[in-house]
């Protein structure tokens, strides 16, 4: 699991909307030094998680949709990378060359998702509020 840059914006994002009131795209780009081109992006997704609210029109701009003591990290993550993976081979999809090799389970994937279970836990109690 890799906490990209585009997850990065959106927190910083949360962070410059959780002062209060409405910002435009700019004010949020200078607040927090995000590239124009991804917030967008970046913003939209956050709506459809419904964690931001877009105003359009003159006068518009973006203001948060949910308190920042009901975001976590986790829903963050997930909102920008739909299924945040510690290592591919954890995907749903993933077929493991050397699953059921010789009738044995690789024991690295089990590790590795007991390993991702324990980190998704902590991050779905880390609030977005005890972050900023």
């Amino acid at each position: 699991m890799l906490f990209t840059k585009e997850i990065d914006y959106a927190v910083r994002i949360i962070r410059d909307l959780s002062s209060g009131g409405r910002k435009t795209i700019d004010d949020i780009c200078r607040n927090e030094l995000i590239p124009r081109q991804f917030s967008y992006k970046i913003l939209k997704k956050l709506e459809k998680a419904g964690m931001v609210q877009i105003f359009r029109g003159a006068g518009g701009g973006y203001s948060l949709a949910k308190d920042v003591r009901d975001i976590t990290l986790l829903s963050v993550i997930t909102s920008i990378n739909s299924e945040p993976l510690l290592n591919e081979c954890l995907g749903r999809d993933y077929e493991c060359p050397l699953h059921g090799k010789d009738g044995k389970v690789c024991g690295i994937r089990n590790e590795l998702e007991r390993i991702q279970n324990h980190i998704y836990a902590f991050l779905r109690e880390k609030t977005l509020a005890e972050l900023v």
